[in-house]
């Protein structure tokens, strides 16, 4: 796939977060299905995605989509060098990874994926681990465990800036309460990692705009 290509895949991604509801409005509470660790089933397979997609390097943030049948896609945050740039990165599979071939189940990672690459102001790159861990860490509770679903799976892995550790969270797309910003987010930087210099300053506006709303949600939840 060529790089515009791929761009042109990352928009539609983005899109597809960016439209998804921010709220259930028939729930009278927030219902997440994440919890941490691995959802029961699914670690060979997300193991198999996240080290194609790594390549080695290890990010401080991550969000591997795990779908019931097209390519695997992910997102990752590298740090930066002193106060220097941060990498966002977004990756696609050139095949689809897990596939059913003669009866059996196999891991295609022999293979070369498709990726786009951005560099990302620190401060701002900062705010993003910051706010997705403490997201997750409030949200999701360490006691919760991840449960098993047939279709499609979000893999979180985030540094943990107090136990200088990283944790994992899975499960479902969040649709409602702190956890749902989280995907408005990512959709827009995914959009970044296929925009023009101009176009993804405006990006980084609208993430640290989200980031503000998302930020006096939590204190308002606090307060």
């Amino acid at each position: 796939m060529t790089v515009r290509a791929l761009g042109l895949a990352a928009a539609v991604l983005a899109a597809q977060w960016l439209a998804m509801p921010s709220a259930h409005a028939a729930d009278d509470a927030c219902k997440l299905d994440l919890g941490r660790g691995w959802p029961p089933a699914t670690e060979n397979y997300g193991n198999a995605v996240e080290q194609l997609f790594f390549a080695g390097a290890k990010p401080t943030l991550s969000l591997t989509r795990l779908p019931a049948r097209s390519v695997e896609t992910g997102l990752q945050l590298f740090a930066g060098e002193g106060e220097g740039d941060w990498r966002l990165r977004y990756t696609e599979a050139d095949e689809r990874i897990d596939v059913w071939s003669a009866g059996k189940r196999e891991l295609r990672v022999a293979q070369q994926p498709d990726v786009v690459e951005v560099p990302m102001p620190a401060a701002l790159a900062r705010r993003v681990l910051a706010d997705w861990q403490r997201v997750l860490t409030e949200q999701v509770p360490a006691n919760r465990a991840a449960e098993f679903h047939d279709g499609e799976v979000l893999l979180f892995v985030v540094d943990d800036a107090a136990s200088g550790q990283s944790f994992r969270v899975s499960g479902l797309v969040p649709g409602c309460g702190p956890a749902a910003a989280l995907i408005k987010q990512m959709g827009l930087m995914i959009e970044a990692t296929d925009s023009s210099d101009e176009k993804r300053f405006k990006r980084w506006r609208e993430l640290e705009e989200s980031l503000d709303e998302l930020e006096q949600t939590l204190a308002g939840a606090t307060g």
